[in-house]
């Protein structure tokens, strides 16, 4: 028997709660998510929020200042014990921890500056020669913008293993989460365990789900 099972396997073996799984790509602020798999002394954990829960913001980080946020964040992110805190009597110790910043943007920055030659080229037409170039500028800026709300769309993600030598006194986890990120209200956590999958929800002003129901 496999020591560990992947969330992808996990959840791709459940159908609906995949489902929901697809569903929080709506990116709604505020609200992240954590799915949690736990099979014997190993519990699997992902998690993703979208930028603004985590450092306030969506745009590239550029500045020096965005940059030391979105590293500060990152690194907290990688201690998953001080932020999902389960009983000291289960005896949990993280055995992988990586978090990182994505961006939504998937298409080539710059694929579409390629059109702007095109109406360089129509220069050669003095009567249409300031027209072109407005034109050219307004689509340029127009670009500009698309790209920037594209870029803006961006989200932490991290995964964890965590090795539980007591699985049974997972009674509970206490979210530290909301008071490390104060821009997150609400986390939709989805947990399988041999007995099968809940989806939970878990608020700011009552940071302690209870698992008992889950064993």
């Amino acid at each position: 028997m496999k020591q560990t099972l992947s969330l992808i396997t996990i959840f791709a073996a459940v159908p609906a709660l995949a489902e929901d799984t697809r569903q929080l790509d709506a990116h709604e602020h505020g609200v992240g998510a954590l799915n949690i798999a736990i099979e014997g002394t190993t519990v699997a954990m992902e998690f993703h929020a979208p930028g603004a829960d985590i450092v306030g913001f969506e745009h590239a980080a550029v500045s020096e200042a965005d940059r030391a946020s979105v590293d500060a964040a990152v690194a907290t992110l990688a201690t998953p014990l001080n932020l999902f805190v389960p009983p000291a009597a289960a005896e949990c110790s993280v055995t992988k921890a990586s978090a990182k910043l994505e961006s939504e943007e998937t298409h080539d920055e710059h694929a579409d500056h390629d059109d702007h030659d095109d109406h360089d080229d129509h220069t050669d037409h003095d009567e249409h020669t300031e027209h072109d170039d407005d034109h050219a500028e307004h689509e340029e800026h127009a670009e500009h913008e698309e790209h920037a709300d594209e870029a803006g769309h961006t989200e932490f993600h991290a995964e964890y293993t965590l090795a539980c030598a007591n699985p049974t006194a997972l009674t509970e986890i206490s979210f530290a989460y909301f008071d490390a990120f104060e821009n997150a209200r609400e986390l939709e956590v989805q947990i399988i365990t041999s007995s099968g999958a809940q989806a939970f929800e878990v608020e700011r002003d009552a940071p302690v789900l209870d698992l008992r129901s889950l064993f």
